[in-house]
């Protein structure tokens, strides 16, 4: 498989290069030039797969030729060593749990995948790579979790103070060894800014191999359409219409599940639930697209202002609004909202949902005023315990930590603080 960029200026390149260099030479997002369907039998025989058969038939396309088949298998069990179980709340909605992983997030796929791809990529080369990677929250964790003693290669997480959980920032600040956080006088955007403007620095980019662990990178964006077909075998004997209602922020997650749509997996919708950022509901009202500085929020992996995978969610729809509306609602939803929902899950369902699940959650009842025949599945994308003072406050009723967090809540924190791109340019070139 081939990749080209999306700003049409630069070479078509393997999925090798797209994964070391994570941004096109014109500074485009890569986006594989074919997707050819599975066969029907797949779906229809997926009961008989385990999780790691059909993550390999899903994703084999995209990485080939560049990992052997025999490797590859290897990376989607070591990647997948966790459950992803559904929930079922009532006969309408249910909830994917994607929280059960080492560091409690759904970004722990995409991560661990990409980091052992890059492991394979860089075993015997003698040039180290440095993942430059922006955090709203839990991607920081899991690239670090993920990336920590891969041989070769660095890690810098760039996130923004003050504007994390305490437990997001322990566990992207303790680890040590090969990772290194920067904690950045700003909001996320600020961040993610600093790290495109790295990338196309070449005083830095001739120095040093720059690479991303953000979903703008295909190997930590493309494994995430593996969730929806976890969801699909253990739903689709429900004879119903299967929508997904996807907390979204920077829209990797939901543009992965548009991409298990395109081989084949029948989902009839999707909904992009947003919190107060909410430039793509605006967009699907208006069919104008206006960027605009995030607020901060109780769901603040959402905080996203200017989201960078919406480019490649109108190129699989051609850049037709109209085809994109009709397979993509988006409801945006505000902290009030989000509490009551949380308070609702625990009161009805005896559930205990994190925020960003909890604007999932609003967004399947939103859907279904319109649409009540469908199944309608949330992600809950991060363990509540990661939002413990939120969580904890609404229902009123005190959490227990988990194993993998507890590991980190008595580490000492290492960051260094930054508060320019400048001081970023310098700490790298250092």
């Amino acid at each position: 498989m081939n990749y080209y960029s999306l700003n049409k200026q630069a070479p078509n390149t393997t999925f090798k290069n797209a994964v070391i260099k994570g941004l096109a030479p014109d500074k485009g997002l890569y986006f594989p030039e074919s997707i050819t369907p599975l066969p029907e039998s797949f779906f229809e025989n997926i009961n008989t797969l385990s999780a790691s058969e059909i993550a390999f038939e899903a994703i084999k396309q995209f990485v080939s030729p560049d990992i052997p088949e025999a490797i590859l298998k290897t990376i989607v069990e070591d990647t997948l060593s966790f459950d992803f179980p559904v929930v079922t709340l009532n006969d309408s909605i249910s909830t994917l749990e994607l929280f059960h992983g080492p560091t409690m997030a759904f970004k722990d796929v995409g991560a661990r995948f990409m980091a052992r791809c890059l492991g394979y990529f860089n075993k015997n080369n003698t040039n180290e790579i440095t993942v430059l990677v922006a955090t709203s929250g839990d991607t920081g964790g899991a690239v670090a979790n993920g990336f920590l003693g891969v041989k070769g290669v660095n890690v810098v997480i760039l996130y923004p103070s003050g504007k994390v959980s305490a437990i997001q920032e322990k566990q992207l600040t303790t680890l040590g060894q090969n990772i290194t956080a920067l904690e950045v006088d700003g909001v996320f955007d600020d961040c993610q800014d600093m790290v495109k403007r790295a990338f196309l620095d070449e005083a830095l980019t001739s120095k040093m191999q720059l690479t991303s662990a953000n979903s703008i990178n295909v190997a930590r964006w493309i494994p995430q359409l593996f969730y929806f077909m976890f969801a699909y075998k253990q739903l689709h004997n429900t004879h119903k219409d299967l929508v997904f209602s996807v907390p979204s922020g920077n829209f990797g997650n939901v543009c992965a599940g548009m991409m298990a749509q395109q081989l084949g997996l029948p989902i009839k919708h999707f909904i992009a639930s947003n919190n107060d950022n909410n430039v793509v509901t605006e967009y699907l009202k208006t069919e104008v697209y206006n960027p605009k500085p995030s607020v901060q929020t109780i769901s603040n992996a959402m905080d996203v202002g200017n989201p960078s995978n919406f480019i490649r969610i109108r190129e699989i729809y051609k850049n037709d609004f109209k085809a994109l509306k009709e397979n993509l609602s988006s409801f945006s939803f505000s902290d009030e909202a989000t509490r009551t929902a949380l308070k609702e899950l625990h009161d009805t369902f005896n559930y205990v949902a994190d925020p960003h699940g909890a604007v999932g959650y609003l967004g399947c009842k939103a859907y279904l005023k319109e649409h009540p025949k469908a199944h309608c599945v949330f992600l809950e994308t991060a363990h509540p315990t990661k939002f413990l003072e939120v969580v904890e406050a609404v229902i009123e009723e005190k959490q227990a930590l988990p194993p993998q967090i507890q590991a980190v809540m008595g580490k000492d924190k290492v960051a260094t603080k930054i508060s320019s791109y400048e001081e970023l340019k310098v700490f790298l070139l250092k």
